[in-house]
Order: C-alpha cells, then structure tokens, then sequence
C-alpha cells in the first residue's frame, strides 16, 4: 500500500479552510441522442447521465477561465496567490506518452508543465507551483499535498490563499464509440480558494480537518491506455466523424463500478476512525459523483459501517463524470446547505496496466463565520 495523509492532531495554528469555490462548463453540450445504438440500453439506469460537456479549448484555458469566473464573482485579488495546485486527469501519463508520442508532443503531458502554462496565461507568480494527475482521487490527493507539503512551506501571509485548480478534458483521450466508456466522461474546470482560517479577506465557509490519498491493491487492472485506429468522435455540429489514430483510454466499468463503492466506504470509515469520529457525527457525505448506481451502491457500504448521513447524489444528469472536478462541483452545488462534519470520499483507477485503486477522503467541518455563494 502507498499512503500519504496529512492530520490535524499536529495542532499547526492558523489552520486552513475552503473560501470559495468556483466551476466552469464548456459551452458545447453532447447529448445521450447523439450516441444512438452505441450507448447500452440502461446506461442512463447506472449512471443518470443525460449530457455531458464537450471542451474545443486545452486544460490551461479551461481552468484560466474558472480562475477569472471567480476573480469576477468574489473580487479575488490574484497577486495574493501563493501557491497553485493543478490536478488534471486528462493529460496521457508519461508511460504511455513516451511509447506513443513524439518526443515533442511528450512534454505537453507534463503535469508540472501545464501548470507552470497557467500562471502564464493569468500573469501570476505563486511561490509554488505543482501539477499532478490523479483521476477521479485527484482533488483528495491534491488537497492532501496543499496540507501537507505545500502549505506548511509557504507560510501563507494573513491576506494570501492557495489555488486548488481541477481541469479535465477527458473527451480528447476518448473513443466515443465505446459502449463501455465513451458516453461516461465530460469536460469540466474548478477551482478552490484555499485560506488561512483567521483570513478576514477570504474568510472560510469549510474548514480543512485532514486528508488522506492511498493506492490499494486490485484484483486486476481495471484501466490502460492504446493506440487504436479510425476512432469516432464529434464535432460541434453534433455529427460524427472518425480520427485516423487516437491515444483512448480503456476501461473496465463492471470492475471499477464493483471496487469504488467499497472503496470510498472504506476510505470515509478510515478517516472518521482516525480523527476519533463516531460514524453518526457526520452530518453530510459528499462522494466522488461517478454516476447513480456508484453513489448508490456507496451509500449501502457507508450504512454498513454506521454512517447515518445521506450521500450528495444525483450531479452526473448534465455533466457526466467529471472526474477530479466531481468533489468541489458538489461542494459548490451544496455549499450554503453543508453543516457540520463533512465527508468527501473518492476512488478511481489506479496506474495503467496496474492492478491496483485508488482512493481518498478530506474531512471539512462548516465554519462558523461563513461566505455565502450562489450555486
């Protein structure tokens, strides 16, 4: 097992917290009636997807424009950014990029590089910068490392925040005529405002208790990646068209979908243990949206061990899976409804070719001094 967790029993003071957060869709929308006879007959039954968002823009404008939605919304004062996070899990792993790809191409893969590209295109200087990947665990594995590793170096200044950015552009690693997987994804961009808890200019509405992002092993890899020839894709105009060669991932849904139930479980009943939280103290779970039959499912194992909260479900209808991005999507959907403790547990595939998942959990508890935001 590899762990990495960050805990609040060191008692570091001020502690961190969630200000704001902010969410961008892509204007083109794909609906289920463009896949016809490709999409299986109870996709919609598992998964409540309906659409899902399509990007003609790369992960760097995508999250650029999440960025300044919120600047615009809340007056966010950018030169004030000390550090930035970006998780994205569209990019190709660089395994797989380097087999695949031309040496040129490899290093527009480069998690790090991506980031560095938007503070570029927003004219920004944090004091750190990281960009990682992280699937669907992305956002717990990020705002483990902000608790963790980044914040603790930075020594944010009452006036400063961290930016937890979350781009997903899935749609170009897609075989959209995949009955298993090509109707499951849509692009999307968040970002989270993260502050010190005594910030008078960014005052908290969650604060940041701990975090935790561990692999596990697997029966079998349930995730890979191939080249493969004469892939259908769309196109603005809603019609079909086919690419010469595509880099696509692969899937197996079945297995994913029978492993991140007892993996997001597993994971919130681990961080309620060690932060000595009785299973009935937690007011509201607000899981990875994988779809339907996932949060479903998640729901009966998290009953099992004692949970008594219902989980957030239901935000897959118009945005399909949106990876990395689901957690603070539902976050900001739920934002001024969430009180108490908070659970976000998530799970998702592990490395490709790997027999192995991935899973995680933040643990917030609403602050009493709160910003208010318009879903």
């Amino acid at each position: 097992m590899i762990s990495v967790s960050s805990t609040i029993r060191d008692n570091q003071e001020p502690g961190l917290g969630l200000a704001a957060i902010e969410t961008y869709a892509p204007e083109w929308v794909l609906p289920n009636a463009w896949y016809d006879s490709l999409m299986a007959k109870k996709f919609v039954k598992h998964t409540g997807i309906q659409a899902r968002c399509i990007s003609l823009d790369d992960e760097v404008t995508m999250a650029g424009k999440a960025i300044l939605k919120l600047r615009d919304t809340i007056g966010l004062d950018l030169t004030q950014c000390a550090g930035l996070l970006l998780a994205s899990p569209s990019l190709i792993p660089l395994s797989v990029a380097n087999k695949y790809l031309p040496k040129s191409s490899v290093r527009q893969e480069q998690p790090n590089r991506l980031a560095w590209g938007l503070c570029q295109e927003l004219s920004i200087r944090p004091r750190q910068v990281l960009g990682i990947n992280g699937f669907c665990s992305g956002y717990a594995k990020a705002m483990q490392l902000i608790q963790a590793t980044m914040a603790p170096r930075l020594q944010l200044r009452p006036s400063e925040f961290i930016l937890l950015v979350t781009a997903s552009r899935i749609s170009r690693i897609t075989d959209f005529g995949c009955r298993q997987s090509g109707a499951l994804f849509g692009d999307f961009a968040t970002v989270t405002v993260i502050s010190r808890s005594d910030s008078q200019q960014l005052p908290i509405h969650l604060e940041l208790l701990d975090s935790q992002y561990e692999r596990q092993p697997a029966p079998r890899a349930f995730f890979d990646f191939e080249l493969r020839n004469d892939v259908l894709v769309p196109d603005p105009a809603h019609l079909k068209r086919r690419d010469k060669s595509r880099i696509v991932f692969s899937l197996d849904g079945m297995g994913i979908a029978d492993t991140a139930p007892r993996a997001m479980a597993a994971a919130a009943a681990s961080m309620a243990a060690r932060n000595n939280l009785a299973p009935e103290s937690i007011d509201h779970i607000v899981p990875h949206q994988a779809g339907l039959g996932i949060v479903r499912l998640t729901g009966m194992k998290l009953e099992e061990a004692g949970f008594t909260a219902e989980p957030v479900n239901g935000l897959t209808e118009r945005f399909g899976n949106v990876s990395s991005g689901s957690v603070p999507l539902a976050l900001k959907q739920n934002w001024d409804q969430l009180q108490g403790n908070i659970l976000c547990p998530v799970a998702a595939v592990g490395a490709p070719g790997r027999a192995e998942v991935s899973q995680g959990c933040i643990l917030l508890r609403a602050a009493a001094r709160r910003r208010s935001m318009a879903a």
